[in-house]
């Protein structure tokens, strides 16, 4: 079996991201990415990638070139059952003008799509060919913006309550504008929820005046609201940062969702966080993320996979999960718009708070045809 046909294909909606000032749920992305394979005797795999989907597209098809390649010209003709040399093979190919950002996030859709294809090749789905499956379920939490008002996140908790979530996330929007609003946002949040459902919050860090400083305050400012975890906060590089902040910060820390590569991850395993969130889609796809499992749990870090995508990160996700020795939570993405929720006719639902693992072969999960067409960009 080889590959014949690789391809990124740009999706997009008209509605735009970011949170409402109605309180309602937001529209999502503007744009997916999607990564189709197939091989010489028909098999089609799928991932999806969180990036810009326009230099995705040229990074997969710009010309042979040592060291500078497009990404097309490593894997036709490649057997997807050899996805790790893949890996290796792409990495090289792309060195100059790669190893961190798109490329790598073009190279983790190759990866997941390969897995997909060899899934569907053997019949077999994805978390048995990462070598067996723990759980058949994985608990899932809301993943959702911040809200303008006290009284609108009230309201959206108890909406994620009523639909059977037992954790929930907010994060970005008008979060670490100021500092008071902040606190009356999570105490408003954990007083609609009760003692019972967890919180966690995404703080963010694109914001001017955000420091070391800064963000250890906000965590002890939060504190007493019994947050799960405080994510993403300060600059993705800063790893010195993020030592420090683990070290006085009274919330466990969370972050990984913009790393990639084993070398980065293991840096800022280093710093001492308590959760690690290797995004599927950004990190180096699942190659990489099963050596991230293993430093991950050599140093008793929780892995929590970053999936604020489609179904198809989702599903992928699951597998992992599924995989992983430990695995409390996955995120899922509420959003509204249509590419997280009319581009699979059999979309991936919420059962009594949990996610059930895919059992097709391969991811389990595949794009519906009329939808792709119908949001594709020429």
């Amino acid at each position: 079996m080889k590959i014949a046909r690789a391809e990124v294909i740009h999706l997009r909606q008209e509605q735009a991201y970011g949170a409402r000032s109605d309180g309602g749920e937001s529209f999502g992305v503007e744009n997916v990415c999607l990564v189709r394979l197939e091989t010489d005797d028909g098999i089609v795999g799928w991932a999806d990638v969180e990036t810009q989907p326009s230099i995705a597209r040229a990074v997969m098809d710009a010309p042979a070139q040592f060291a500078f390649s497009g990404l097309r010209h490593v894997v036709l003709g490649r057997d997807p059952f050899e996805v790790d040399a893949l890996w290796d093979d792409m990495y090289l190919a792309s060195i100059y003008y790669g190893r961190r950002g798109v490329a790598i996030q073009v190279m983790s859709g190759i990866v997941n799509a390969c897995f997909d294809l060899v899934g569907r090749a053997t019949g077999q789905p994805l978390s048995l060919l990462l070598g067996g499956r723990r759980r058949e379920r994985v608990r899932a939490y809301a993943s959702t913006l911040f809200r303008d008002t006290p009284v609108q996140m009230e309201s959206a908790v108890r909406g994620y309550l009523a639909q059977g979530f037992t954790a929930i996330k907010f994060g970005w929007g008008i979060f670490r504008d100021d500092l008071g609003r902040d606190v009356e946002l999570v105490a408003a949040a954990r007083d609609a929820a009760g003692p019972d459902a967890e919180l966690m919050v995404d703080a963010g860090w694109m914001k001017p005046g955000i420091t070391v400083r800064s963000t250890i305050e906000l965590a002890r400012r939060l504190e007493p609201y019994r947050i799960t975890w405080l994510e993403d906060c300060l600059h993705p590089e800063d790893y010195g940062g993020y030592t420090t902040l683990c070290r006085e910060s009274p919330i466990p820390i969370a972050a990984g969702e913009q790393e990639a590569t084993v070398w980065g991850f293991e840096r800022l395993l280093d710093t001492g966080i308590g959760y690690v969130q290797p995004d599927l889609s950004r990190c180096g796809g699942l190659s990489v993320a099963r050596q991230i499992a293993s430093m991950a749990a050599a140093r008793e870090i929780q892995v929590v996979p970053h999936a604020w995508l489609t179904d198809l990160l989702t599903a992928t996700s699951l597998h992992f999960d599924a995989w992983l020795p430990h695995a409390a939570y996955l995120e899922f993405n509420t959003s509204q718009g249509p590419l997280a929720r009319e581009l699979f006719a059999d979309p991936i639902r919420l059962v009594d708070g949990h996610l059930d693992v895919p059992t097709a072969p391969g991811i389990g999960a595949e794009p519906d045809a009329d939808a792709v067409e119908r949001y594709r960009v020429p």
